[in-house]
């Protein structure tokens, strides 16, 4: 599948001399749903900004459906649409009429059925002749998303989207980003919901720093990088772990019932059947046994941590 948006090494380095950006390189997929996840600071807002023109890189060249974002800016800006972390709305206009009023800067005809529909989609309807400063912040937040998206673009970036808003909204987001994938539009989103990311996309990015730490597909990096543990309750507690278990590295809990065993699920000899032998030969009963795989979170976590 060939590329929408083409990064390639791109750089960003402010005047005071802080580099936010560091050769980044990415290409992003026709119709898919990428996820950039990364602390305060680690350069997403700044690497969505350049995409979109807002910040001028230092190096580098960003291509949107073939289009150079300098030489062709005009033509990219139309393909993009672009929903801000910050509240950036009028006071005085209508939601109607600011939805209009973006369709047209972008010199598209009027369409009041699309609009009529995003309001729907977006629970604006009953909301459509009410002046902008009367709305609530969740409710501002939708009129942004109609604004990214009346002029109907190919790729649509999403800047910590659901940051400080409501849960029903979030559900509708979601909702409408399924909707908007399946009609082939290109999501790109930065989160700190991590549990959103790993519902909802089919890549993710991890940022730091400015640097790309990786990009890859979901489950692929869930696969790589994440890892399995087995805890095993113990019938009777133990004070401290038989030294005939000190081949395995175990953790004992605080009450002394329940042994932790982490190991990498890729291997083929996990070292679980031998373990639990030994467990039974240094006389311990056991109780209950469970494993857990590592979440997207506990991956994101171990990777930044990393590169501090």
């Amino acid at each position: 599948m060939s590329a929408i948006v083409s990064i390639s090494n791109l750089s960003k380095t402010y005047a005071d001399g802080h580099q936010a950006l560091k050769n980044i390189s990415l290409d992003i997929e026709y119709g898919e749903i990428i996820a950039l996840l990364g602390p305060n600071g680690a350069g997403k807002t700044t690497l969505i900004s350049t995409i979109c023109g807002i910040v001028n890189a230092s190096s580098g060249t960003v291509t949107v459906d073939g289009y150079d974002i300098v030489e062709d800016y005009r033509v990219t800006r139309s393909l993009i649409g672009l929903v801000p972390q910050e509240l950036t709305l009028g006071s005085f206009d209508t939601v109607t009429e600011t939805l209009c009023f973006s369709r047209g800067l972008f010199g598209k005809k009027p369409a009041p059925a699309l609009i009529e529909q995003l309001l729907k989609d977006l629970s604006l309807w009953n909301k459509k002749d009410n002046e902008l400063m009367s709305l609530s912040g969740g409710m501002k937040r939708r009129v942004l998303i109609g604004k990214a998206l009346v002029h109907e673009p190919r790729v649509l970036f999403l800047d910590e989207p659901t940051a400080g808003v409501d849960v029903e909204l979030r559900k509708d987001m979601w909702a409408l980003v399924r909707r908007l994938r399946e009609s082939g539009v290109t999501i790109v989103l930065t989160t700190h919901y991590i549990e959103e990311a790993e519902e909802i996309a089919d890549r993710v990015g991890v940022i730091n720093n400015g640097e790309l730490l990786l990009v890859d597909d979901k489950q692929a990096l869930m696969q790589k990088l994440g890892k399995k543990q087995m805890v095993v309750e113990l019938k009777d507690a133990i004070s401290e772990i038989p030294h005939v278990l000190s081949e395995w590295v175990l953790e004992l809990s605080t009450d002394g019932q329940q042994l932790t065993y982490t190991y990498d699920p890729r291997n083929l000899h996990t070292g679980i059947a031998s373990l639990l032998r030994a467990i039974s030969d240094a006389g311990l009963l056991l109780k209950d046994i469970q494993t857990t795989q590592s979440s997207l979170e506990d991956i994101f976590v171990d990777l930044v941590k990393k590169k501090i």
